[in-house]
């Protein structure tokens, strides 16, 4: 049997069985070949945000996000991630009737982290422009917060961001 790959797979699945076994995350699979991969998995957020708010705002809100999330051709990277951050740090208020006032939405609960849904996928296939596969993505309430790119201490640091 090919030893290649084999130490970056070891490695991987000791960081899994971490965050699920001491974190406690949810681990959602490897999701290599799952169709609709996104840095917000509506589906999940959506279950979230529906304990605190009406199906209306939840819709007005994740679209305003994901608007905020995929990038626009008019700004920088620095910019979008900017107002991407104040989004989940901060929230957003929108409209639902026109005749009232705005409603706040918060995609992340800061004052009591245990109210989020935390989740793990491994090998998760990004298709755009060009294929990406990080070998693992974090979630919070369906949203991609952090990714793990893990390589062999003979590769360069350059070349695993690349």
């Amino acid at each position: 049997m090919s030893k290649v790959g084999q130490i970056e797979r070891s490695t991987q699945n000791r960081i899994l069985q971490l965050f699920q076994q001491q974190l406690q995350y949810d681990y959602l699979g490897n999701w290599e070949e799952r169709e609709g991969n996104s840095n917000i998995e509506e589906t999940e957020l959506r279950k979230y945000l529906q304990t605190k708010y009406s199906p209306e705002l939840i819709t007005k809100a994740i679209f305003a996000l994901k608007k905020e999330a995929n990038i626009n051709t008019n700004e920088d990277l620095y910019t979008a991630n900017k107002e991407v951050y104040s989004m989940l740090r901060y929230g957003t208020s929108k409209k639902v009737d026109a005749i009232k006032r705005p409603e706040h939405v918060d995609f992340i609960d800061w004052i009591n982290p245990r109210n989020n849904y935390f989740a793990i996928a491994q090998e998760v296939t990004i298709k755009g422009a060009k294929e990406r596969r990080p070998d693992i993505v974090l979630y919070i309430n369906g949203i991609a917060i952090g990714v793990l790119e893990l390589k062999k201490a003979s590769v360069s640091a350059s070349e695993g961001i690349r």
